[in-house]
């Protein structure tokens, strides 16, 4: 890559995160999400440390699995809550209730209560950190317009995401250095309440979804939310993968804490240090990939980052020193990132809005129930086998799986590829530019092809209509009353008056050279360029410009009177 191309990449990453910075309803989501899960982290270490002291690697592995196990079962059966109405509503009543339940677990500390009640506060908070991230991963495409700006989001709140990897481990690591757990509780619900303020302050239009039924049935609801993640041979793919990084995630809470201890000798601080290099390395991964929003490869690096989470932990099994541990987890922190940007923001891409919060409900289920499951396997490996050997084993996890499923995730790149050209093709006419983007792919997944040769009549004044057309290629004459009135090209549309006016088409469309089009039935133009109201507004605009430039003969008005 020459130097402009290397100032062009730079300049699209900078990009990444001002487009964030600049849209006030992005910022604040993105702050909250930071808030959010810089509590997570800090909780997580704490809750660590009470569970070794209470009863070694096993109780720790018990802990993390009860606590995952109640989350992973209520996430996908909670999370239609999100597809109806404003997702920020969620997002701030699930902040909450993470801010009062690790709150009561700061005062369970300071009076010294029993371990047990500590874990169903902990249990309690996991199951609303459960809903937190699918109900916020399904808002963020309401709050963009484009694939890219999508990206971005995905982007700057897998950078937040590493930051929190960071700063919350690292911030445990010290109050654990000069308080202890209590205050690290304390902290980390204060960061949960900050979450839920911001959130409060969101102001967008959400884009039309259907209205919530008289008697709602959650479980129905989500096994909706199932069937969209099983009849889509990528989404499944997707989540799979996840699943797989989300047992060696599991399996890391629990090694973190016995290498610190008992295989590299540093101690209850060194638990908050080791995670921290993760962290570390997160943040600079998040950096790294703000390079590839453009790349137009994400389910390629997908792959990369699911195998960077498994094979620095293989060779920290192998090279058993503090500084080499350090190194290596940076790298599972780089695999996060990577993870964070291309896997949300290809299931952004491919589930249908109306479902998406259920379909990150799913994936929240799986990721949740594994690391349990992680946990527990970690544990039990290093009971029966060694430190070691239960490193090397579970690391090799997922870089095997990732090798395995390359080939499908390159495919899945060309298909969002092609998907992109289709969205650039609507952007371009001024009724759909206003769209969010999970609006503009529902259209765009209901295009249809249709060429015509030279001369060819695409519709004749007075036909019934019942599609709207976009230029892909060539151009038409349109021809009203027997004349010329206008000449279409590229990106431009026709066929809109007579679908929001429930009229006859009022001219006639001729190719004026070979035409590549791009269709619309009314069943998909109307409910979405009517259901969202700058849409609407912008239709209206254009029907009524076209009409005050031709205002086209009544097809009745030459008929003789009836007596």
């Amino acid at each position: 890559m020459g130097v402009d191309g290397s100032r062009s990449r730079l300049g699209e990453a900078a990009a990444a995160f001002t487009s964030n910075a600049r849209n006030p309803n992005l910022r604040r989501a993105q702050l909250s999400f930071l808030g959010a899960w810089t509590a997570e982290w800090a909780f997580t270490v704490a809750l660590g440390i009470i569970a070794y002291r209470d009863g070694g690697a096993i109780a720790l592995g018990l802990v993390g699995l009860l606590r995952m196990v109640p989350s992973a079962l209520l996430a996908p059966l909670l999370s239609p809550i999100a597809d109806r109405g404003r997702r920020e509503r969620v997002l701030i009543l699930v902040s909450i209730v993470r801010g009062v339940a690790t709150a009561a677990a700061a005062v369970v500390a300071v009076v010294a209560g029993p371990p047990m009640v500590i874990y169903g506060l902990a249990i309690l908070s996991t199951i609303a950190a459960t809903l937190y991230r699918p109900a916020h991963s399904a808002l963020l495409p309401s709050l963009c317009r484009t694939g890219y700006e999508l990206a971005s989001a995905n982007v700057v709140r897998g950078f937040l995401d590493s930051v929190a990897t960071l700063v919350g481990p690292l911030l445990a690591a010290l109050l654990l250095q000069f308080t202890g757990v209590a205050v690290v509780f304390a902290v980390a619900a204060a960061s949960s309440f900050w979450a839920a303020a911001l959130l409060a302050r969101l102001r967008y239009e959400a884009p039309p979804r259907p209205p919530a039924p008289r008697h709602p049935n959650l479980f129905r609801e989500a096994v909706d939310g199932i069937r969209a993640v099983t009849q889509n041979r990528d989404l499944s793919l997707i989540l799979a993968l996840a699943a797989a990084q989300a047992i060696t995630r599991g399996a890391l809470t629990v090694l973190s804490v016995v290498v610190a201890i008992e295989l590299l000798g540093t101690g209850e601080p060194g638990v908050g240090a080791l995670m921290a290099a993760v962290g570390v390395g997160a943040v600079l991964g998040s950096l790294a990939a703000s390079l590839l929003v453009r790349t137009g490869r994400l389910g390629a690096w997908f792959a990369v980052g699911v195998g960077l989470w498994g094979l620095p932990i293989t060779l920290i099994g192998l090279i058993p020193q503090e500084s080499a541990a350090l190194g290596l987890l940076a790298f599972v922190g780089v695999g996060n990132a990577l993870i964070d940007v291309a896997g949300f923001t290809l299931i952004g891409r491919m589930a249908p809005d109306e479902v998406l919060a259920r379909v990150f409900g799913v994936l929240e289920g799986l990721v949740t129930v594994f690391i349990g499951f992680g946990a527990i396997v970690a544990s039990l490996m290093v009971e029966w086998f060694g430190v070691q050997t239960a490193l090397v084993t579970i690391g090799l996890v997922c870089p095997v799986l990732a090798a395995a499923a390359w080939r499908r995730l390159r495919g899945l790149d060309r298909s969002v590829d092609d998907l992109d050209l289709d969205i650039g093709l609507l952007r371009r006419v001024p009724m759909f530019r206003t769209l969010p983007l999970p609006t503009v792919e529902q259209l765009a997944r209901g295009l249809e092809p249709v060429t015509m040769a030279e001369g060819q009549v695409v519709f004749t004044q007075g036909d019934i209509g019942d599609r709207y057309y976009l230029i892909e290629s060539g151009e038409v004459d349109v021809v009203g009353d027997g004349r010329v009135i206008a000449t279409l090209g590229p990106g431009e549309g026709f066929g809109e008056i007579a679908l929001l006016r429930s009229t006859r088409r009022t001219a006639t469309v001729v190719a004026r050279s070979e035409l590549r089009l791009q269709t619309l039935d009314s069943d998909r133009f109307l409910p979405v360029v009517l259901g969202y109201t700058p849409s609407a507004r912008q239709a209206a605009v254009v029907v009524d410009d076209r009409l005050d430039r031709y205002e086209p003969k009544d097809p009745f008005e030459d008929l003789p009177a009836t007596s």
